[in-house]
């Protein structure tokens, strides 16, 4: 494969690509999480399939799909065979989501840690990606940096609602492990009040210093705006995880913030989707990626119903909330995160993120 990655990070993207992402990508995940904010008075009356509405949602529109053309983007990202890079993620995921598959068997309640973990982990690369290419965030130079980013973007999503909403934490996580009749009361030392103080403290603390470094750079001469950009996202996304239910923040930023932004770095490195970019068709280009998606999208459902069949928990009798469908689900998405997180790694070190 040829080393030269199309649309590197460390590449400026050209206006009219950039205008058309902002429009149709970055703007639209502020106002979702903005209004969220803005309607979070009136959760109490809304009817509770409300809070389920955007994981079902995410089964078809971006939330699922964002990691279903994973086949694709080792040859897209590099200029490569398409049919090694198929050959190669398939093989990928086969081994790493099987044997992740067994350790939700075997030991849930590690298991299920590491689902959070992993996802702090992804999340947070997701966005410092989006910083650095969507809005040039000159702020973010060195390694360090980019790193603290990471831990405090990933962690808000993970972070904010255990500190802030424990109660609704501990359901769905436990709900992971009732799925496998593992110990839940294993997982009761880290809602403590203890625990949930070192984690919000410890992340509110990360946040202030990422924004006070990121404002010494722009004194330094790194662009002001970018950085502006960076601290405003960090304190909307501050207030909705704190006001929202976790189920209703955590699915609205998984289908509109980190999907969306991934769907929008897979548009950049098919020649297609760029052309179409360019010319302002925003539309045309989603519709190139569902295309390129559905497949994969039809056979993880299918997946997910060989799950349903074989966990030894019944998920439709868990909890009457739908908690219960929802762990199943999550479940699902997590054998399929780990190995999508080694394709985004590999696309990270290859378009110069690190």
């Amino acid at each position: 494969m040829s080393v030269t990655a199309r649309a590197p990070v460390s590449g400026s993207l050209p206006t009219r690509v950039r205008r058309t992402l902002s429009a149709a990508v970055v703007r639209p995940s502020w106002i979702a999480v903005g209004a969220a904010v803005l309607l979070s008075p009136l959760l109490g009356v809304l009817p509770q399939a409300v809070i389920y509405a955007p994981f079902v949602a995410s089964v078809l529109v971006f939330g699922l799909p964002h990691g279903a053309v994973d086949h694709l983007a080792p040859a897209r990202t590099v200029d490569g065979s398409p049919r090694r890079s198929i050959v190669a993620v398939s093989v990928l995921y086969l081994v790493a989501g099987g044997a992740y598959l067994a350790w939700w068997f075997l030991a849930p309640v590690s298991a299920a840690v590491f689902f959070v973990l992993l996802t702090w982990a992804h999340w947070g690369q997701g966005d410092v990606y989006a910083l650095l290419a969507f809005v040039d965030a000159e702020h973010l130079p060195s390694r360090v940096e980019r790193a603290v980013a990471l831990v405090v973007r990933g962690g808000l999503p993970m972070v904010a609602p255990l500190a802030f909403h424990p109660a609704d934490y501990r359901r769905v996580v436990r709900g992971f492990v009732a799925l496998f009749d593992g110990p839940v009361e294993a997982l009761d030392p880290f809602f403590t009040p203890e625990a949930r103080l070192v984690a919000g403290g410890g992340l509110l603390a990360l946040t202030l210093v990422a924004a006070g470094v990121g404002a010494w750079r722009v004194y330094g001469g790194a662009a002001r705006q970018p950085w502006a950009i960076d601290v405003g996202e960090l304190a909307l996304l501050w207030v909705f995880f704190a006001t929202l239910p976790p189920v209703l923040a955590v699915g609205l930023y998984f289908t509109c913030w980190h999907a969306l932004r991934h769907i929008a770095r897979l548009l950049l490195i098919d020649p297609g989707s760029v052309t179409a970019l360019t010319d302002g068709d925003a539309a045309s280009a989603l519709r190139r990626f569902a295309r390129d998606a559905a497949p994969l999208t039809a056979v993880s459902l299918v997946l997910f119903g060989g799950l349903a069949l074989v966990v030894p928990g019944d998920p439709t009798t868990l909890a009457a909330d739908a908690t219960g469908l929802l762990a199943l689900y999550l479940v699902g998405i997590a054998v399929l995160t780990l190995p999508h997180v080694v394709v985004v790694t590999w696309m990270d070190r290859v378009q110069g993120v690190w």
